[in-house]
């Protein structure tokens, strides 16, 4: 709780709360009355509003029931002189957290404020906790050495305020390892705001990232706080940050740099806790040697690279990634568990996807709808996977209760003659390349398995 607004009609009061309060490391704001404290509070956030209960132009109760509606998560005081305290007992029933007799001595305003953080504190915490108690599997699924090694740097950098940038192709998941840099920091509780710099046009881009002061355009009819003050005390994704257009890139490189944003059309700044993660399908370093994207900016940004590779080269992870996406679609669409035959499972596992993880959740979620079987088979599989090359056989089904690891060796060693044979069009010396066995060992095992 570092920022504070005063609401006081007596020049002593609020000179006295500023100073104490500024030394003590608050970003202070001192207002006469009422009216210009309702506009302080649409203007920008605050974490605790001190207010006198008898002011001119609108009173402290009447205050704390606006402020309520304005500006919910600001914790309210109010102050009371002798004789108002069945007002300021008013004024806590309709919201307010505490209040302060006057005259107060200064321990007592920063035990209130000390108390209010806390339980702002333990409010956050309790509410961490039972996002964690609810959350399901972690979203990262790490089975194959490079979403291993992305795993690793995620929670490695995580529980830091450090920048990371998150390269990637497009469907590959980067969302989900801003999220879980988010989810496994200290900010967990806090919001996480993401924003495709690509969606938002040129003219808007720099409004929608700093907020603007009512009147700053032709169109600002009221002030608006920017993105970067909704995430304050969070985290903020730049998705798509290649496309943010050069003239807004010094003012993204200030915020970073100086943690204080200006909104459009203002003159004062303010100050913001962003923890900034940004993400691209681009080749950032190409976009500086084109002249297209700051280098001093990059730089900033790209503290941490995280590469998500793309789907098609983590395939040993389609199995468990496909698994996990039937059970969540299926949960939501309210449906019985399916599961995908073998002859489905192996289209999934030689498809190219081209859109990556979005595009195979995509598929599933078409199977789901489409098969009627409880084992989903190709047909119910999407039109471009059923059009590539038939996949390989699958190794012939063992007997689950043979244990014989000479009888599982040469089921396997005869599927893998027959699939070199089929891929080769029944060319022995290229199959046994294939194979890694001279041309004579494999003439005598497929007399021994009857492949002639």
């Amino acid at each position: 709780m570092r920022r504070v607004l005063i609401a006081d009609d007596e020049e002593s009061i609020r000179h006295v709360l500023t100073e104490l309060l500024e030394e003590r490391g608050y970003e202070v704001r001192a207002v006469t009355d009422g009216e210009d404290a309702m506009r302080e509070l649409f203007a920008r956030d605050y974490d605790a509003l001190v207010t006198d209960v008898r002011m001119p132009k609108m009173n402290g109760l009447d205050l704390v029931r606006a402020a309520q509606t304005a500006s919910p998560e600001t914790t309210i005081i109010v102050m009371s002189a002798y004789g108002s305290h069945d007002l300021a007992i008013e004024a806590m029933k309709a919201g307010a957290y505490d209040y302060l007799g006057k005259p107060f001595r200064p321990d007592e305003v920063l035990l209130v404020l000390r108390k209010a953080e806390e339980r702002e504190r333990l409010r956050r915490e309790n509410l961490r906790l039972r996002r964690e108690a609810s959350r399901r599997a972690p979203q990262l699924l790490a089975e194959g050495p490079a979403m291993k090694e992305v795993l690793r740097v995620v929670q490695k950098v995580a529980p830091t305020p450090t920048t990371v940038l998150i390269e990637g192709e497009s469907g590959t998941g980067k969302e989900l390892v801003a999220r879980a840099l988010h989810d496994l920091s200290s900010r967990a509780e806090r919001p996480f705001v993401a924003v495709n710099c690509g969606a938002i046009p040129e003219t808007l881009i720099e409004s929608e990232l700093f907020g603007h002061t009512k009147g700053a355009f032709t169109d600002a009819r009221t002030a608006k706080r920017g993105l970067f003050e909704e995430a304050d005390g969070g985290t903020l994704l730049l998705d798509e940050v290649g496309e943010l257009p050069l003239a807004v890139q010094p003012a993204l490189l200030r915020v970073l740099q100086q943690g204080e944003v200006r909104r459009v059309g203002d003159s004062r700044s303010a100050r913001v806790d962003v923890r900034v993660l940004a993400a691209t399908n681009r080749d950032l370093a190409a976009q500086v040697h084109a002249g297209r994207f700051r280098e001093d900016l990059y730089y900033r940004l790209n503290v941490v690279q995280v590469r998500l590779p793309p789907l098609r080269e983590r395939q040993e992870e389609i199995p468990a990634l496909a698994e996990r996406l039937l059970a969540r679609h299926g949960e939501r669409l309210g449906m019985p568990p399916r599961r995908l035959s073998p002859r489905a499972l192996a289209f999934l596992k030689t498809y190219r996807w081209p859109g990556n993880v979005r595009e195979l959740e995509n598929a599933l979620e078409r199977a789901l709808v489409l098969s009627e079987d409880e084992e989903i088979g190709p047909e119910s599989l999407p039109e471009a996977l059923q059009g590539q090359v038939q996949p390989e056989p699958l190794p012939a089904q063992l007997d689950p209760d043979d244990l014989s690891v000479k009888r599982a060796q040469r089921l396997l060693e005869a599927d893998l003659i027959r699939r070199a044979l089929e891929r080769t069009q029944g060319n022995r010396t290229k199959a046994a390349e294939l194979l890694e066995l001279s041309p004579r060992a494999l003439l005598y095992k497929i007399r021994e398995y009857g492949l002639e």
